[in-house]
């Protein structure tokens, strides 16, 4: 199993970074003394995944509710990653996570309706939402996994305002549940990315593979919130596109942002998995597949702005999020984006590298091989090849 340390993340500036342990309930403070961070999920067992949110909390590990958004909102990421004014044409993202949000389509009209983006309703056929057969009825609900589904519809509309979702809720959160929302998000007619924000311990494709072995669709999953781990499937598998993590903070350059590495990106390579042909070129130092390929914002105290109404832990309303969770659903969004998913997606990035944010300091710990975990120029572990530019590398 994982460890359940968390790294905490960057200063304001972001000029150092510094460790810190979190329980699944209450996270050690970040370098101010005022911030803390906590995951949303139970830890992941054998079989099974844990998703990768994590929220902003009080000191005592309970949420930090507010009547109105702290975090980054749509406007910033659109800005943050060069996407303003882009359009899918309606292309369909499809969100895969385990059990049932019972309020996520008014979470999400609250969440569109404040940024003022366009409706995206079952009613007016932007928004679907089913179990893992395909079929209504849903699973049981879990709170946790509520958080996280909130923030995976909410990355989508502000990533893609005009894509359409699908919300695919897994029975549970086995692989093998899982799995088979993968497999029926990938037959819904218009889906043209499908995001997994979760994972569990690195897993052969031989095992689990032919639930995310989709061309032509692009299938990411994030790397996880411990830094430097070795694999986390799915992420590590050969088969999606591996998204790590950044802290983004304004700045007076160019481009109105920087980026750095956050500290608890997950980075490592696969024991099982064959290594992406087109990262052949980039010295990776892994023989196998390496993670990740590209990275967005993951970082708590750089967080994004989410809605939830399904009370967790005592709260509910705007809430700020982080975690390589909030990553993948905005990579998913920005291939719909593109239109461009023939073949397996994952080999777009290494293509097109120089249409990409490289982002080149910062770490998430220590490792046998530098790039493993310490940015550099090109590609390293925590942030893979860089952030989003438009929708060109994608």
């Amino acid at each position: 199993m994982r460890k359940s340390a968390f790294l905490a993340v960057t200063t304001a500036l972001a000029t150092a970074t510094s460790l810190a342990a979190l329980t699944p309930a209450v996270a050690a403070p970040s370098p101010t003394g005022q911030a803390h961070a906590a995951r949303v999920c139970a830890l992941p067992t054998p079989g099974n995944a844990s998703c990768h949110a994590l929220v902003r909390t009080n000191a005592k590990g309970k949420p930090t509710a507010t009547s109105t958004p702290t975090g980054y909102g749509p406007a910033d990421l659109q800005s943050a990653y060069h996407l303003a004014g882009a359009t899918s044409g309606g292309r369909t993202v499809a969100i895969v996570d385990a059990y049932d949000d019972p309020t996520a389509e008014q979470d999400l009209a609250t969440y569109r309706s404040h940024y003022g983006l366009p409706p995206c309703t079952t009613a007016n056929g932007c928004f679907t939402k089913v179990n893992q057969r395909g079929t209504s009825a849903p699973p049981r609900k879990d709170a946790g996994w509520a958080q996280e589904i909130s923030l995976d519809l909410d990355m989508v509309s502000a990533t893609c305002p005009d894509c359409h979702i699908l919300l695919v809720e897994a029975d549970s959160a086995s692989f093998a549940n899982l799995g088979a929302a993968v497999q029926t998000a990938a037959s819904w007619p218009g889906v043209v990315a499908i995001s997994n924000s979760y994972g569990g311990s690195d897993a052969s494709d031989a095992t689990y593979g032919r639930y995310y072995d989709h061309p032509g669709i692009a299938v990411t999953a994030s790397t996880g919130d411990n830094g430097y781990q070795g694999g986390s499937y799915p992420a590590s598998s050969s088969y999606v596109t591996a998204v790590g993590g950044t802290s983004l903070h304004t700045a007076s350059n160019a481009r109105g942002w920087s980026e750095t590495v956050w500290s608890g990106a997950g980075s490592g390579c696969s024991t099982y998995n064959t290594a992406l042909p087109d990262a052949a070129g980039y010295d990776t130092g892994c023989s196998k597949r390496a993670m990740a390929d590209v990275s967005a914002v993951a970082d708590p105290y750089t967080g994004v702005a989410v809605y939830d109404s399904t009370a967790y832990r005592g709260s509910s309303g705007w809430m700020t999020f982080g975690g390589t969770s909030a990553s993948a659903p905005i990579i998913a969004s920005v291939y719909a984006l593109s239109g461009k998913t023939a073949g397996y997606a994952n080999a777009y990035p290494y293509q097109n590298s120089s249409a990409l944010n490289d982002v080149t300091s910062g770490s998430n710990g220590s490792c046998p091989t530098t790039q493993w975990c310490t940015a550099r120029s090109g590609w390293d572990g925590p942030t893979g090849l860089g952030t989003p530019n438009g929708v060109s590398a994608f």
